[in-house]
């Protein structure tokens, strides 16, 4: 008799996120919301536990608090991005625009502003975990723009006059949307939805940040940018390179 081989694949393991909050109301909030979508949840109420936890479990991601006791979420951040990519959103009580540009200079992917409903918690999750995983490496590992700046596709690289320059994967992510385009006008809102995700497109301070933190690492003079140019009112463009060649 021979045996019948199943056909149904083995269910994906569920996503692990750490909760990182002093308050432990916040935390069940946020645990009970993701673990009805599938997730399974980690938690640390201060931010040493946190760097313990990311180092022993290696989360698909980490919702972290701003404020909070001994040690806040941007010097946590801060630590945190020496030793791991792990995708981090902050949870702020603060609008202000000043707050955001330092989370997301200091390497966070996202934030939410309390209070916030559940269902805007599971969009930004889903939508974070979208992004780390987009896109993937094109056959032309390495690109030549021209002699002074080529592109590492696999290592989400930059390498401007001979010497490689890490890029942040949204970083990368965006610069390999622009380079798709080259030559062509990509407006805000489409840059958004395609490196951020639809529900970013009006979130036009994301794109200002990242575009000067591109120019900064590619750019001879980010002032007066050559690569990334920006078309006033409408969006941004990269060089036409492949006339070139």
């Amino acid at each position: 008799m021979v045996e019948k081989i199943p056909t149904t694949l083995e269910p994906a393991a569920p996503r692990l996120i750490l909760v990182v909050d002093d308050e432990a109301r916040m935390r069940r909030f946020i645990r009970m919301n993701l673990e009805l979508e599938g997730y399974q949840i980690i938690e640390a109420d201060n931010g040493i536990a946190a760097l313990e936890q990311i180092r022993v479990f290696t989360p698909d991601l980490t919702i972290m608090d701003v404020m909070m006791p001994q040690m806040d979420g941007f010097e946590t951040l801060r630590l945190l991005r020496e030793i791991s990519t792990v995708p981090v959103i902050l949870l702020t009580v603060k609008s202000d625009e000043e707050d955001k540009i330092q989370g997301l200079g200091l390497g966070a992917d996202d934030y939410i502003t309390k209070p916030f409903s559940p269902r805007e918690l599971v969009s930004r999750v889903e939508a974070v975990l979208r992004r780390a995983e987009w896109p993937a490496p094109p056959p032309r590992t390495v690109l030549r723009i021209d002699d002074r700046l080529s592109v590492d596709f696999n290592r989400h690289q930059v390498i401007v006059d001979g010497q490689r320059v890490e890029l942040r994967p949204t970083e990368y992510r965006l610069l390999y949307t622009l380079i798709q385009n080259a030559g062509w006008v990509v407006p805000h809102d489409t840059l958004l939805a395609k490196v951020w995700g639809y529900e970013y497109r009006d979130e036009t301070h994301y794109l200002r940040l990242y575009i000067n933190y591109l120019r900064k690492k590619i750019e001879k003079d980010p002032a007066n940018p050559y690569y990334i140019l920006t078309e006033r009112g409408v969006g941004y463009r990269f060089i036409d390179f492949k006339r070139n060649q």
